[in-house]
């Protein structure tokens, strides 16, 4: 008993350096992120430097700041919000994808599709959401129902999107 609370014992520190909050490195003069967003037909940032971006994902919406914390999440349907060096927020709507935050400060977003707020057609959104509830209640096995599900969710984000 004794001989094994004194190999947890010896093991407690060497744990805590790994169970402390890891920071980015600093990047630059630790105010930069080098930001990347893209999806399949466009690229909306390249390496460039913003301030912020807010993310909608699955584990609850977040804000990424030069220096956060390494990070990997995956996007929801909902608006992405990317604040230029200007201050001026940009916003788009993403269906799904990936949130990669690097040590070094940098940010990849890659999204399964994404558009500007601005072109979004609210009309067309409700459509898309009317048209998507009918196939839900339409739908006869798992598989269709979970298609069903995801399109239904997917539309009435957009729809809350283009208010």
């Amino acid at each position: 008993m004794f001989a094994t609370l004194s190999r947890v014992g010896l093991r407690a520190p060497v744990a805590a350096q790994y169970l402390k909050r890891c920071y980015a490195a600093a990047a630059g003069s630790g105010n930069e992120m080098a930001f990347t967003f893209a999806a399949p037909y466009q690229v909306y940032y390249s390496n460039e430097n913003v301030k912020q971006v807010d993310v909608p994902s699955f584990s609850g919406a977040f804000g990424i700041l030069p220096n956060h914390v390494p990070t990997l999440a995956v996007l929801k349907p909902g608006v992405l919000t990317v604040y230029e060096q200007s201050g001026e927020p940009k916003k788009f709507f993403v269906s799904s994808g990936s949130v990669t935050v690097n040590e070094d400060s940098s940010v990849q977003i890659l999204a399964e599709e994404a558009v500007p707020l601005d072109l979004i057609d609210s009309t067309a959104a409700q459509n898309e959401l009317t048209a998507a509830q009918n196939e839900l209640s339409r739908a006869a096995g798992e598989k269709e129902k979970a298609e069903a599900t995801i399109a239904v969710e997917v539309a009435q984000a957009l729809v809350d999107a283009a208010k």
